[in-house]
């Protein structure tokens, strides 16, 4: 007999586990599937932002991520040309502060919350494909070790990234795709200040990020042009863009040592597919993808999740009613995501203008708007809401 669930998860990292977790606590019979083996690291700027942190405490799962030892994160630091921002994001919830903890401890956070909530949880288990009744997504194939079977579903949810399975198999067309516009790499340092920084030049910008055990993320960002260059001498790259960018930082590295190996990937694609269909979704990576350089992934995901349990309700076991929910996703997928995504292709372009520049060193002088500016970088202020009256006024008076 083949096992039928209300819901199988697709991938069970930032966008599966939480799904899974709010529809188990819907009440629904949930199968929540991983390909890999946890817990494992994965290529990531680990950044949750305020938004994303205030949903994991309406969640009761903030105090699980808290308990890993990332440091919060509540003030950042920004430097353009002879600017120099700081300030803090505003409050989301009560909630003030980001956390950047590692991958393994992130992902297993939250898939032991999905498990509490009463979803079972398969790792080692790959998605060969989808099985359908005429046009609509009933289950999918699973190989686990050497054996394969079939478990059927109300809805298949892909949360399996960028280059989803149930995406390819269900036929997601792109509906927005831009081109890609950066490189990344990243290692991890120790002995560095716990703070929050980034640090742009034109055609380079660097950041660091603490997170957990005393270590900090250092990443730098590349025109997506250079990356056949940089594959053959990533490391020495990696340290001169430093330099470049942000001398400081480079001389405080000086006082500590590389963590572990550097990582990289030029694979940084932009792109938004159809977010639903007959007995399918698509969470987090799989359905929106944009550049990493605002490190809005997790949250993103986060808030997707939320949104997707919100729309389904008591819907899932009423297919008409489900449709009109995963019509209802689709579009407020769109509405919720679409403004940052724009705003994070003129960041990954690399090339601030002097309008930009003008813009900032008006802000600097104001705490109010310093911190009105990381809001907006964190999402805690809608980015549409950014420019105020007051605003234009200073920059009439630069």
């Amino acid at each position: 007999m083949i096992p039928s669930y209300d819901a199988v998860v697709v991938g069970a990292r930032a966008a599966g586990s939480p799904t899974a977790m709010l529809l188990a606590r819907a009440g629904y019979r949930v199968l929540l599937l991983e390909r890999g083996r946890f817990p494992r690291d994965t290529l990531s700027t680990l950044l949750i932002h305020q938004p994303g942190v205030a949903l994991l405490k309406r969640w009761g799962v903030l105090p699980a991520v808290v308990a890993t030892g990332c440091p919060p994160i509540d003030r950042a630091c920004y430097t353009v040309a002879d600017v120099r921002l700081e300030g803090s994001s505003w409050a989301v919830d009560g909630v003030r502060t980001a956390y950047a903890p590692r991958r393994h401890l992130l992902d297993s956070v939250l898939a032991q919350a999905a498990v509490a909530a009463g979803a079972e949880f398969r790792d080692d288990s790959t998605v060969l494909g989808l099985t359908s009744d005429g046009d609509r997504v009933t289950g999918v194939r699973v190989r686990s070790g050497s054996t394969e079977y079939t478990v059927r579903a109300g809805l298949v949810v892909g949360a399996d990234g960028m280059r989803s399975t149930v995406a390819a198999q269900a036929g997601a067309p792109m509906e927005i795709e831009d081109p890609k516009l950066t490189c990344a790499y990243y290692t991890y340092w120790s002995d560095l200040p716990q703070r929050f920084r980034l640090h742009e030049a034109p055609g380079s910008w660097v950041g660091t990020i603490p997170t957990n055990d005393g270590a900090t993320l250092v990443g730098a960002y590349f025109p997506q042009g250079r990356f056949g260059q940089l594959r053959g001498a990533a490391l020495g790259e990696f340290l001169d863009a430093v330099l470049h960018t942000a001398p400081e930082l480079r001389e405080e590295m000086a006082g500590g040592r590389m963590l572990e190996r550097l990582y990289g990937t030029g694979d940084q694609r932009n792109f938004f597919r159809k977010a639903a269909g007959p007995g399918w979704v698509l969470v987090g990576d799989a359905g929106h993808h944009k550049d990493s350089i605002t490190a809005r992934g997790i949250t993103d995901a986060f808030r997707q999740a939320q949104l997707l349990a919100d729309c389904i309700g008591d819907t899932l076991h009423d297919r008409q009613r489900l449709a009109r929910a995963l019509d209802c996703f689709a579009a407020r997928r769109h509405d919720l995501l679409i403004t940052d995504y724009r705003n994070t292709l003129g960041t990954a372009a690399l090339s601030t203008g002097r309008h930009q520049i003008a813009l900032l060193r008006a802000i600097s002088g104001d705490p109010d708007l310093s911190d009105r500016y990381f809001s907006a970088l964190s999402g805690a202020c809608p980015a549409d809401e950014f420019v105020t009256p007051e605003l234009l006024d200073l920059l009439a008076l630069t």
